[in-house]
């Protein structure tokens, strides 16, 4: 495989979180009644006219602002044609030759490398119905129809599938971060279309790209491309490859774990774009614009922040800006008077590492306040960290819980008394004298030993305590 270079472009719909539909007024919410939020316009009945959605454009616009990219203050909305039961009108309001957004472009990182992943375009369009195939019966639910989607296309930049996961992800938390979906997979609200074709290393032609349809599982979009190229390499070796591989569009059996022939691929001519009369050039006033650009903090400008704010190294500022939920629990937990180096190692080791399966961040029943108390009581010392894993476990098995109310309960807390630690260090000292005058001579490594003995004399001291009267006492 390492003879070959692949290539790989995506296209990927985001369907925005608006309250009513880009043309018209019908909820967007999800898992309604089948047909429940429909109306003339998205059920597509003649003379019922679109109506362009404001909201939709301004959440375009902060898209644009976030990947710095042009945003064309006059765009135009195009009919793409073609006929499918989910899709009443026999055509989709889409835009073609002047979308919205123009040529941005994201950052990504793979093993410790950085790369720029260009955008193509964004565009609005509008979403299609569902079919659900039942044993012999196949039903349509136009639920769906006309909620409003952001197409983002990338440049064919990324060359292998863990560059292309590392871009999907960046864009997941991108929207996310903006809040302008909830981007939820499972839902539909964010799936991929992944073009894919090789070439021999050193090659500069473009070679036929076949395009995997509607994936929208970061696990199965890495599969998908991986079995694809495959595939096609075995053509090209075999010599088979014009005749196997073909432009057309396939989907991916998650089951098999292969690809399979869907149709063939439909260039711009077939779908027969043109102006759609019934919807107004979109100008962009100056008002809307900057209320489009007016951001949030997006992830790379938090990373940074709270490397250099904080401390934190660049590989648990990934992590904690991976996810808009995380970022918000670490936040929280600062806002309520917890260390930020103590928040980061309790949340993204500790808590993280005992969330198994589907119980997660969101899920798991503790709170920020809650772990920000735990790691509160490690500071001031009133636990160690041995005996906060064990409150932990008892969190996490409980789904929540009162710290403080644990600590008793489990009688974990250390004791702080001056008194009762330099009685113990005493004692130790005054039996092990011969050991006291070696550490004195220079046998550092007998600190230790008077440490361990301390904490067994006295069970339940703080050893942080301990350390410094016990290094008092000796010097």
């Amino acid at each position: 495989m390492s003879a070959y270079e692949t290539i790989i472009g995506l296209e990927v719909h985001v369907q925005l979180n608006t309250k009513t539909k880009i043309f018209c007024a019908c909820a967007t919410s999800f898992g309604e009644e089948p047909n429940k939020n429909v109306c003339p316009t998205c059920l597509g009945l003649p003379g019922a006219l679109p109506v362009l959605n404001r909201e939709v454009v301004k959440k375009a616009i902060s898209f644009g602002s976030a990947i710095n990219a042009e945003i064309n203050q006059n765009s135009v909305f195009a009919r793409k044609n073609y006929f499918y039961p989910d899709l009443p009108k026999a055509y989709q309001i889409s835009q073609f030759e002047i979308p919205i957004v123009g040529r941005g472009n994201i950052e990504i990182e793979v093993n410790g490398e950085k790369k720029i992943i260009g955008v193509t375009r964004a565009h609005m369009e509008e979403d299609a119905g569902k079919n659900i195939h039942e044993g012999n019966h196949s039903k349509v639910d136009l639920n769906r129809a006309c909620t409003p989607l952001l197409e983002i296309v990338s440049e064919p930049d990324m060359r292998s599938s863990d560059e292309a996961i590392a871009y999907l992800k960046k864009l997941h938390s991108i929207v996310r971060f903006l809040g302008i979906s909830d981007a939820n997979m499972q839902e539909g609200s964010f799936r991929c279309d992944a073009n894919v074709s090789i070439r021999p290393k050193g090659d500069s032609k473009l070679y036929t790209r076949v395009e995997i349809k509607n994936l929208n599982s970061f696990k199965f979009i890495q599969k998908a491309i991986e079995y694809e190229v495959e595939r096609q390499i075995e053509a090209w070796e075999d010599g088979n490859y014009e005749s196997e591989v073909v432009q057309e569009t396939r989907l991916f059996d998650t089951t098999k774990g292969t690809t399979r022939s869907m149709r063939g691929k439909e260039e711009a001519a077939d779908y027969r774009y043109f102006p759609d009369p019934d919807l107004l050039p979109v100008f962009i006033d100056e008002v809307l614009m900057q209320e489009g650009r007016e951001i949030p903090e997006m992830p790379d400008e938090k990373r940074e922040r709270y490397i250099r704010d904080f401390g934190i190294k660049a590989s648990d500022a990934s992590v904690l800006t991976s996810e808009l939920e995380m970022a918000l629990y670490f936040e929280s937990m600062l806002s309520l008077g917890a260390s930020a180096k103590g928040s980061v190692t309790w949340l993204t080791t500790e808590l993280l590492g005992r969330l198994k399966g589907e119980n997660t961040l969101q899920n798991c029943g503790i709170d920020s306040s809650v772990l920000a108390i735990l790691v509160k009581r490690i500071d001031e010392g009133k636990i160690s960290g041995k005996s906060a894993k064990e409150i932990l476990d008892v969190l996490v098995q409980k789904r929540g819980g009162d710290v403080d109310a644990l600590i008793l309960e489990m009688g974990l807390e250390q004791v702080n008394d001056d008194g009762v630690i330099l009685n113990a260090i005493d004692s130790v000292l005054n039996a092990n004298a011969n050991k006291v005058a070696e550490y004195k001579s220079g046998k550092d490594k007998l600190f230790g030993f008077f440490v361990g003995q301390v904490m067994k004399s006295a069970k339940g001291v703080n050893p942080a305590r301990v350390n410094e009267l016990l290094k008092e006492k000796l010097q």
